[in-house]
């Protein structure tokens, strides 16, 4: 983003309202353009030549979601304007066909054109759009209501706390997200019930799409000592907000002292081995690890990287307020 407010809102207007006058067409254009045709094809499943082939279906899914409306019934209707005004034969304005077309798109195709597309706009983001020069990568969690279905309820069981039968499947998605452009880089789902439901087992799935040199920018829920370790042998900074537990015990006085409100401090590895972890990599996982500890606007914070002054990493943590839930389609919580 622009380094003015000014300028960063006028960006976001422009976004939206590019958002906005995106049609079926237009992506169409996009998903069979150089940047994106290898990619469609390969992951196109073996289709007959219907009327809503996967490519266009897949080009009227993304019109819709954008669309004020978003109804199926717009996403037809306007496939047959077109289909009128391009003197191609009148097709019927019923959304029984174009709901089942959706229903067939493979999810692996969707989920890799979006890793594809949020990569290109992330390394297309000029120097100054990211902090210092340096990518920062947002991790986050939210919840999602999902459809009322048997297939739903065995994959994303309602919560314990409501009776069988009164509750919605619950998703929870952990996403990566750039920064500087707003992109989305990867995004992982699970249940919010069970072993491997939690954000922290979504996030380990995706730390491949990190690279070594970026600062990954995270809440209370993420700083645990093995993620910790794996960010340093990636060579990844983390900038995390410390937990309630830790933050009521901290001891500025301890420790190796950098400032005010700010000190290197050493952490043990945990006596109990993690059910996720298998007994090599814990043997594997250093005895100690230090990592800075340190107040910042008005929050306790963590961080791997030792050599900056806090106030430079406030700058970095309050930065994700520049992104809005209206004006990119997700939200994330700033940790000051």
């Amino acid at each position: 983003m622009h380094a003015s407010h000014r300028s960063v809102l006028e960006q976001q207007k422009r976004i939206q309202r590019r958002a906005e006058e995106s049609d079926s067409y237009a992506f169409f254009n996009l998903l069979t353009g150089p940047q994106l045709l290898d990619g469609v094809e390969e992951w196109l499943p073996p289709h007959r030549e219907r009327l809503f082939p996967p490519t266009e279906t897949l080009s009227m899914f993304l019109a819709q979601v954008l669309s004020p409306d978003g109804s199926c019934r717009e996403a037809v209707n306007d496939a047959v304007m077109k289909r009128i005004v391009g003197g191609l034969p009148r097709c019927s304005s019923r959304t029984s066909a174009y709901c089942q077309a959706r229903g067939r798109l493979p999810t692996d195709m969707i989920a890799t054109l979006t890793r594809q597309v949020g990569s290109m706009i992330a390394e297309g983001a000029p120097g100054p759009w990211h902090w210092q020069n340096r990518p920062v990568r947002l991790v986050d969690g939210a919840t999602a209501i999902m459809a009322d279905t048997e297939e739903n309820q065995a994959v994303y069981p309602q919560p314990s706390s409501q009776k069988s039968g009164l509750g919605f499947p619950i998703c929870r998605t952990v996403a990566l997200t750039c920064l500087g452009s707003g992109a989305v880089l990867n995004a992982a789902t699970g249940p919010c019930e069970g072993k491997g439901s939690d954000e922290q087992t979504l996030l380990r799935g995706m730390l491949d799409t990190l690279e070594e040199g970026d600062i990954l920018l995270g809440d209370a829920f993420y700083p645990t000592y093995f993620l910790l370790c794996e960010l340093v042998r990636r060579g990844i900074d983390g900038v995390f907000e410390q937990s309630g537990a830790r933050k009521r015990s901290t001891d500025f006085r301890s420790g190796e002292r950098l400032g005010v409100r700010d000190h290197l401090v050493v952490l043990e590895k945990p006596k109990r081995r993690p059910d996720w972890m298998t007994p090599e990599h814990f043997e594997q996982a250093p005895a100690t690890l230090k990592v800075r500890e340190f107040k910042a606007a008005g929050t306790w914070n963590w961080t791997s990287e030792t050599s900056r002054p806090p106030s430079a990493w406030s700058g970095c943590a309050a930065r994700p307020r520049r992104w809005s839930s209206r004006s990119c389609g997700f939200t994330s919580w700033p940790i000051t």
